[in-house]
């Protein structure tokens, strides 16, 4: 029996190991391998937390559904993978993205953010962004409350959905971000779990890369 009993953990590992051999990979480069600049500062609406009720209110009043896009872009540093995030007034962070126009498809509309906050202009015609997998959602059930990584079937009207999607960049890119916004590169580690300090979106963002292989591709 023990024998047996041997043979079956055996195989059951070797069946674990097989799974993970089917795992996607995401190739990351080295931060080095990039180019940072600067241009001019993007406008942000300055209002209380009121104002953005009514105006999610308003504009939920005249399209519906509100839907955010953002991008999860991984670099190497250190030997470990960075994830980029933008720094608003020193204090707010966020994944690179935005809200979506009436009608706009998913990647065209994050490819548009993107391009306005992480490139020289939004039409910029050199510079196409990988837009991969979705690798989540998240949900406001109301005005009031927080975003939510499920729907619950009795909220028939969900006010707000963030899609998440991962972005895989080439081996060379130029990033050129509005003086207003810091770009920066995080560790996984330090994202893992700390909520406090990114919120619950980014701070889940290692737990939805578990599924990859990440490869650092050294140049």
């Amino acid at each position: 029996m023990g024998d047996d009993t041997g043979a079956a953990a055996a195989a059951t590992v070797n069946d674990h190991s097989s799974s993970g051999d089917h795992r996607k990979e995401v190739d990351i480069y080295p931060l080095s391998c990039y180019y940072f600049g600067s241009k001019e500062t993007i406008v942000f609406k300055d209002e209380t937390l009121s104002d953005r009720i009514k105006r999610m209110k308003s504009n939920y009043a005249a399209h519906g559904l509100r839907t955010s896009v953002e991008a999860v872009i991984l670099v190497e540093l250190f030997k470990h993978p960075h994830l980029l995030l933008l720094q608003v007034r020193n204090s707010i962070f966020k994944l690179p993205g935005g809200r979506l126009r009436p009608g706009e498809s998913d990647i065209d509309g994050l490819r548009r953010k993107l391009s306005r906050k992480l490139s020289a202009s939004e039409d910029d015609s050199e510079t196409e962004w990988e837009v991969g997998e979705c690798l989540g959602m998240w949900w406001r059930h109301d005005f009031e409350t927080l975003l939510y990584p499920y729907l619950p079937p009795n909220v028939k009207k969900p006010k707000e959905c963030t899609k998440l999607f991962l972005v895989r960049l080439p081996e060379s890119r130029k990033f050129i971000v509005p003086k207003n916004l810091k770009l920066l590169a995080v560790p996984l580690c330090q994202v893992h779990e700390n909520h406090k300090t990114y919120g619950p979106i980014i701070s889940g963002v290692p737990q939805l890369l578990s599924k990859f292989s990440i490869n650092i591709i050294d140049p």
